[in-house]
């Protein structure tokens, strides 16, 4: 019943409480993000959803104008603390996961649960092997399993098969557990950037993840 009923139940409920939150949060952070480069506050950018099906999900721009994408050897993307392509506030709003909070809007329209799988880049589904399709049977998350306990510590393929856990052992209590331990994650600032250094640059139109 949780699964087929309620855990979208919530996911709305609890979206459209924490909405005051995000007007907030745009009021004071998106005019210092256009000001910083005069570029768009959003980064309005395609992932797989639930069942491969490919939406936009909504994220406050943390990169520099036209910079350029690039990858960690598995594919996935880089992501490090001293990456130039990160403006002043941009760094500050990953490291608080601020960056994320324009979600919310992706719940509301269905795209997305509060927890469940991080969601791929479109590209990423030609690179699945095996099993890892599995983790599309579901609504990717704001948060999730890999969010909570490794955060960003581990190879992109481990976190497919924590995202496939998670699909076979979802309940209401394991969102209970993940969304606490992300709140302690996010409060501590623990484990935000990747750690690899073998990256590659590949083609990108797009004005900044």
């Amino acid at each position: 019943m949780y699964r087929i009923i309620f855990k979208r139940v919530f996911d709305v409920l609890l979206a459209i409480i924490m909405l005051p939150i995000l007007m907030v949060i745009l009021i004071i952070v998106g005019p210092i993000i256009y000001l910083e480069d005069k570029g768009p506050i959003y980064y309005n950018a395609p992932r797989l959803g639930k069942n491969g099906r490919i939406f936009m999900m909504y994220k406050l721009r943390s990169m520099r104008m036209n910079a350029p994408d690039l990858r960690n050897a598995d594919g996935s993307t880089f992501n490090a603390e001293n990456d130039p392509r990160l403006t002043k506030i941009g760094k500050f709003i990953r490291k608080t996961s601020l960056d994320e909070s324009p979600q919310l809007i992706n719940i509301i329209k269905g795209d997305m649960s509060i927890i469940g799988p991080r969601p791929d880049l479109p590209e990423h589904r030609d690179l699945y092997e095996g099993n890892e399709n599995r983790k599309l049977e579901i609504r990717p998350g704001v948060t999730g399993f890999n969010q909570a306990y490794y955060r960003n510590t581990i190879p992109w393929k481990e976190r497919i098969q924590n995202d496939i856990y998670y699909v076979d052992h979802f309940s209401l209590w394991l969102d209970i557990k993940i969304f606490f331990k992300t709140a302690v994650s996010v409060i501590k600032r623990e484990d935000v950037f990747v750690t690899e250094n073998s990256v590659k640059t590949v083609d990108n139109n797009g004005v900044g993840l």
